[in-house]
């Protein structure tokens, strides 16, 4: 009843937009002091555990105060908690099917579980519960001592249970046992005490459910049992044999040999152990036992012993550390393997199977899932290859799906629960100069009269009746005129346009904004464009600028450099509408900007800015467009999953008569060719880069520095010549300064880190030479490659190793051959995985452990699940999806904004 009641307030108050307005007088803070004021009291008259109703409460402090991002995400803790309290039957796997018993793999210990007594309800919650009898239940069974025959369960008789060290309160119910339980600190296991638990705590693990989720990197296969005949010299066994006689002693060398004989029916085989001799009085004891040993035989003169890596005494208990798929974790300072096996086996055997499944059942038919509590199990320690492959499967599963959510929650958010935007009317004729067949005009809006801007406070008179093509300097590339058409048609719609633009290096991405900047201008809007720097903002002002001129369309610039005067006219000229387009840096976000009517946001190289500094532009307009673009290009399974929020636009060709970039992969001596090259194109007046890994020289990397190779270049290679340094520790004015040096030819070569990666326009530059090019990804390569050829003359990209790996001569070679940047892009992906791409995002994602972004086939699927779930319950309200919602809220919690 109790529960009950809270949870109608609780989510009346989301209903209402988390406004406090739920209660009335009062507030929130009001009715949570009296709920939690008589729940305590009957939770202490029945013996309950308080904690759970404090944690409650918690989330109600200084409710009044709260903005609703605070309370929305606090409301919806609540709930959990509620939730927890309020489960009628213990979660348990909806199916557990039989399967063959591997070899060696004993049954586990049954899990601590209080039985049920009799039929008890809890005074908290509206459903029956099982009442528990008393705190735990020490199970008990005779050992067995008969050895197990070979490839058989050594335990399979012997079921040995394990005491629940963690205190149950009598008269829990099932969900508020769960909670307990998997909330309880590590140190709740037996052995785990203060020292141990703070290595645990090094590693992120303070609960039992935290130590449910520290999932292996990897695991090494010791189930194949050889028999002693059959063993070969020199590679990584296992084999089981019974313990004969166990002896130490020591060598001249002063260091300790233990060795046991072990048999089986096929012979005999002597093992050995160095440094351990605290193992002669356990295997001593375990005389006329099997022993399973994982190690290598190997010969020592006349002589054959085998040593030991790993082993274990299967008629101890179930196997963990060899003769199965043994787990390999990470570990801190302190922390052995074998601890960290031992805690974990622990915890899945015991609590495992109490982790709450979250996914509804058609989705885990749909995508022929296991249960969450079995994958859990099963990636821990599985049984056999097939397993581990399906619990990994399950659990990469969930981390896409509930990305997946999190972009169709964006999607929405943005584009349909924000209020009607702005409709823009459209005009080919007026943008091209052959409008495309195929541009949806039926797409166009007309915009209402009143809303349209004075055309004289935001341009004046038009110098220019031709079409925005024909003012430029070229034609668009049917990539160019298909996506302006995109553009276009996301424009004539009410709904906010959310949109990745992405393109090649030189594709002519800045001309597609400027068409976008334009039919915001020709409708009485204004736009923005927010550029990650300075120079590149400087260099938008130009382009940009020069593009609208012939339309009489205004520009203002906005960045922190600028003079205090200067800032002051340009906002004054956007907040009264005279300027029609604002180009800046993170300057355009701040509290003293504000603009007159902004329709459109435009976010170049995305990735340098964060969701909060996204937001903050757009939230300067009223539910404006919005287009972000990126120079990076991404594959399409990675686009779907990065950018699954936003609809995509590709720009996949080059304009034409571009000279193609001379790419020359040089090691050992012939890497001078690049030197000569350099000093033959600054002779005719051209100018280089030179790209180095690092900024300072490492101990521990054995690769090039900017700031050495800089004193060695004008040292000893250029003294002639002028040379810069740029790298990402100096101060933003420094390198703003450098770069306007370069940029005005004042330096010839130009020493720089991977700071110039994208954005630098320089024309007159036509070699870089790329230093260690192998410690590049080929996308990060192709972004350096593409800061030359940007002018008339013939332009040179050396790639330079001093000694290259297989992978990396592998890629390199690629390099050389190619410079479709899509291609190169798959080819990173399919050569050094997603890691590179996923970084592209920046913030605004949540980490992934298990997933595979090069996995296009879960990817789709897991894209077409949300997709449909989503369609049939925006934002998960229904009752059935409430575990889902809490899972997706604790997934995205950092991430989403609420």
């Amino acid at each position: 009843m109790y529960v009950e009641r809270a949870r109608k307030v609780l989510q009346h108050e989301q209903r209402t937009n988390h406004q406090d307005q739920a209660i009335k007088p009062g507030g929130m803070e009001v009715f949570i002091a009296h709920w939690t004021n008589e729940a305590s009291i009957l939770c202490k008259n029945a013996g309950l555990d308080m904690t759970p109703i404090q944690r409650f409460s918690e989330h109600f402090a200084g409710y009044h105060a709260q903005d609703p991002r605070q309370r929305a995400s606090n409301l919806r803790a609540a709930l959990t908690i509620l939730n927890e309290l309020d489960v009628g039957e213990p979660t348990r796997p909806a199916s557990e099917p039989k399967r063959a018993q591997a070899p060696l793999r004993s049954e586990p210990p049954a899990r601590a579980v209080a039985p049920a007594a009799e039929a008890k309800t809890s005074p908290l919650s509206t459903r029956a519960a099982p009442a528990r009898r008393s705190t735990a239940v020490s199970h008990k069974a005779a050992p067995e001592r008969a050895a197990p025959a070979p490839g058989e369960s050594a335990n399979k008789a012997q079921k040995q249970q394990v005491e629940n060290p963690i205190p149950l309160e009598t008269g829990m119910s099932p969900g508020h046992t769960t909670l307990t339980l998997l909330s309880a600190d590590v140190t709740a296991i037996k052995g785990v005490g203060p020292t141990l638990a703070t290595r645990l705590h090094h590693l992120g693990i303070r609960t039992i459910r935290d130590l449910l989720f520290y999932f292996p990197r990897e695991h090494r296969d010791y189930s194949k049992l050889e028999k002693i005949a059959n063993l070969p010299f020199n590679e990584l066994v296992t084999t089981m044999g019974l313990i004969w006689e166990v002896s130490t002693r020591r060598t001249s060398g002063g260091r300790t040999i233990t060795v046991a004989t072990i048999s089986d029916e096929t012979g005999k085989l002597n093992v050995s152990w160095f440094n351990q001799s605290y193992l002669q009085k356990q295997l001593l004891a375990a005389k006329g036992s099997y022993l399973v040993v994982t190690g290598m035989k190997q010969r020592f003169g006349n002589k054959v012993e085998f040593s030991v890596r790993s082993h274990e005494l299967p008629e101890q208990g179930d196997l963990v550390n060899t003769g199965r798929l043994v787990p390999v974790y990470a570990l801190t300072e302190g922390l052995s393997a074998k601890a960290l096996r031992r805690i974990t086996k622990w915890a899945v055997d015991q609590h495992a199977a109490r982790v709450p499944e979250y996914l509804p059942g058609s989705i885990r038919s749909a995508g022929q899932l296991l249960t969450l509590p079995e994958a859990i199990a099963q990636i821990h320690y599985p049984e056999n290859e097939k397993m581990r492959l399906a619990a990994r499967r399950r659990l990469a599963f969930d981390e896409l799906f509930l990305i997946q959510l999190g972009m169709q929650e964006r999607r929405m958010r943005w584009q349909y629960e924000a209020p009607q935007g702005n409709a823009f009317s459209i005009d080919a004729s007026k943008i091209f100069m052959q409008p495309p067949a195929e541009f949806a005009l039926e797409h166009a809006a007309e915009p209402e009269p009143e809303t349209m801007m004075p055309a004289p406070t935001l341009w004046s008179v038009s110098t220019s009746k031709k079409p925005f093509e024909a003012t430029l300097p070229f034609a668009f590339t049917q990539a160019q005129q298909r996506v302006i058409c995109e553009i276009c048609a996301d424009l004539a719609k009410s709904r906010p346009m959310s949109r990745l633009l992405q393109g090649d290096v030189g594709a002519g991405k800045t001309a597609v904004a400027a068409a976008a900047l334009f039919v915001a201008t020709l409708n009485g809007y204004q736009g923005a464009i927010m550029a990650p720097t300075e120079l590149l903002a400087e260099q938008h002002a130009r382009s940009i600028s020069a593009m609208l001129e012939p339309f009489g369309i205004q520009t203002v610039l906005l960045t922190g450099s600028m003079r205090a005067r200067e800032r002051a006219m340009g906002r004054a000229a956007l907040e009264n509408g005279q300027a029609a387009v604002a180009i800046g840096t993170h300057a355009l976000i701040q509290e003293d900007v504000n603009f007159y009517k902004l329709g459109l946001v435009i976010i170049d190289e995305q990735h340098r800015f964060g969701v909060e500094q996204r937001d903050a532009l757009r939230q300067k307009g009223y539910h404006p467009h919005m287009l972000v673009m990126t120079a990076t290009p991404i594959p399409r399974t990675l686009a779907l999953t990065l950018y699954g929020d936003l609809d995509i636009s590709i720009i996949d060709q080059l304009p034409p008569g571009r000279q193609k970039i001379i790419t020359r992969w040089r090691s050992g001596p012939r890497r001078n060719e690049s030197y000569q090259t350099i000093a033959q194109q600054i002779e005719e007046g051209r100018q280089a880069f030179i790209i180095c890994p690092l900024i300072e020289e490492s101990e521990t990397l054995e690769a090039k520095a900017a700031t050495s190779e800089y004193e060695r270049l004008q040292r000893e290679v250029f003294p002639q010549y002028r040379v810069g340094l740029l790298h990402g520790a100096m101060k933003a004015a420094e390198k703003d300064l450098t770069m306007r040096r370069f940029r005005d030819q004042e330096l010839d070569v130009l020493v720089a880190t991977s700071v110039i990666e994208v954005g630098i326009d320089i024309p007159n530059a036509t070699v870089i030479a790329i230093e260690d090019a192998d410690r590049f990804g080929l996308s990060q390569l192709h972004q350096f490659r593409g800061r030359v050829g940007r002018g008339k003359h013939q332009s040179f990209c050396y790639v330079l190793s001093a000694d290259a790996g297989q992978q990396a001569q592998e890629r390199l070679g690629v390099f050389q051959e190619t410079d479709d940047g899509f291609r190169l892009a798959e080819e990173d992906l399919r050569l050094r995985g997603p890691g590179d791409f996923i970084g592209v995002r920046q913030s605004g994602m949540p980490e992934l452990r298990m997933a595979d972004l090069s996995d296009t086939v879960l990817i789709d699927l897991t894209r077409n699940l949300a997709a449909r779930l989503w369609a049939s319950d925006p934002y998960l309200r229904k009752q059935e999806h409430a575990p889902l919602r809490e899972r997706m809220h604790l997934f995205w919690q950092n991430y989403m904004v609420h």
